[in-house]
């Protein structure tokens, strides 16, 4: 009986263990540390470009629950001082924010809060003194690319700097991680000459590996789904100016144009796409949303929105985002000049909300769920 005892007391022991584990394991607090405001569990960022030499990029939160008021520029908040000039791109990795600010010239880290980490300026450095441009992130690795043809691996945790290469081409844009390499778009020359190159890098020894031939001006856009990488050329020699392409890493890195698009996002296999051709002279758009199924290389013409407001159909857009959690789609219209607005739809393409960004020039969002 005492043995009998004993055994079921270690097995209580054991399963309360267990239940111990499994609780901790589930517990995956974001790091709010520093925060001068209390935050909910689910949230969303958004950056907000600013004005060339304004000195006013930003960066917004919003409460997708509508558990806490939205805050205009939360960096400013959050560290008492401006992000810096010309917000570029914006990426989270490993429950952190990491900013690119391309006129102010250095590349910042955030916890989930927006409180600032660390961050590592690039004026200084002669090789990447023209500006940080996109970035991606992958095995502890923040890697950038730069205008005047420089790609650097940084340390995700530290900002260090550890290695670099140079002489890739001119003005460096999207970049993309797809099987153990980095894609990154030669877009043109400092005096936009354009190219037509994307940069294969391996990144398991960081060299070269190749250059693929692709259409006119591959620019901004960049993005991995599904094993392919997608990307946006602006061909202003084509009468339909933006040209979205595949690269198919496990076929021999082959190019397919697939269509037009100057926006595109990607969740579940389909890329959401739209269209969008603008009158610089006027300011007005012509948007055609519609999506691509990865998996079935079909395009639906169909508008992935139901209840689009009217002037959806002829704003310049600045963004479109699609949160991976729940497939909410974000999209935000901009003149560039005053406080763009942000649109924000259910999966299904129901209107749930429409609000200030907070800033001028929305260009991406991340989520936290």
């Amino acid at each position: 009986m005492k043995v009998r005892s004993l055994l079921f007391g270690m097995l209580c022991m054991l399963a309360l263990g267990a239940t111990t584990a499994s609780c901790s394991d589930d517990d995956d607090d974001l790091d709010d540390s520093g925060s001068q405001v209390e935050l909910p569990k689910t949230r969303a960022y958004f950056l907000n470009e600013g004005g060339w030499g304004a000195n006013n990029a930003g960066l917004a939160f919003y409460a997708p629950k509508g558990d806490a008021k939205f805050i205009s520029d939360i960096y400013k908040v959050q560290n008492n001082a401006q992000l810096g000039d010309l917000g570029q791109s914006m990426i989270e990795y490993e429950d952190e924010i990491y900013i690119a600010v391309y006129g102010s010239n250095y590349l910042t880290k955030l916890n989930a809060a927006g409180v600032e980490q660390k961050r590592v300026s690039f004026v200084n450095d002669s090789d990447l003194s023209a500006g940080i441009r996109y970035i991606d992130a992958e095995d502890g690795y923040i890697y950038a690319s730069f205008y005047g043809g420089v790609v650097a691996k940084i340390n995700a945790r530290t900002l260090e700097v550890v290695d670099r290469l140079t002489g890739l081409g001119d003005n460096l844009e999207g970049v993309a991680i797809c099987e153990d390499m980095l894609y990154v778009a030669n877009s043109c020359t400092a005096d936009y000459k354009y190219h037509q190159d994307v940069k294969v890098i391996d990144l398991r020894t960081f060299t070269l590996k190749e250059t693929l031939t692709v259409a006119t001006n591959p620019y901004t856009s960049m993005l991995e789904e599904d094993d392919k990488v997608f990307f946006i050329s602006n061909d202003y020699s084509s009468a339909e100016g933006y040209v979205l392409q595949m690269i198919e890493p496990n076929s021999g890195n082959k190019v397919t144009p697939i269509g037009y698009a100057s926006y595109m996002a990607a969740n579940d296999d389909v890329l959401y796409l739209v269209n969008s051709i603008t009158d610089w002279d006027t300011k007005t758009s012509v948007n055609t949303f519609f999506t691509y199924n990865i998996k079935t290389g079909q395009m639906n013409n169909t508008s992935f929105l139901k209840n689009a407001p009217a002037e959806l159909a002829s704003s310049t857009l600045s963004m479109l985002e699609v949160n991976d959690e729940n497939g909410d789609i974000y999209i935000a219209v901009s003149d560039y000049k005053t406080n763009s607005t942000i649109y924000r739809f259910k999966k299904d393409g129901t209107l749930v909300d429409r609000f200030d960004a907070g800033g001028i020039g929305t260009n991406s969002a991340l989520f936290f769920n």
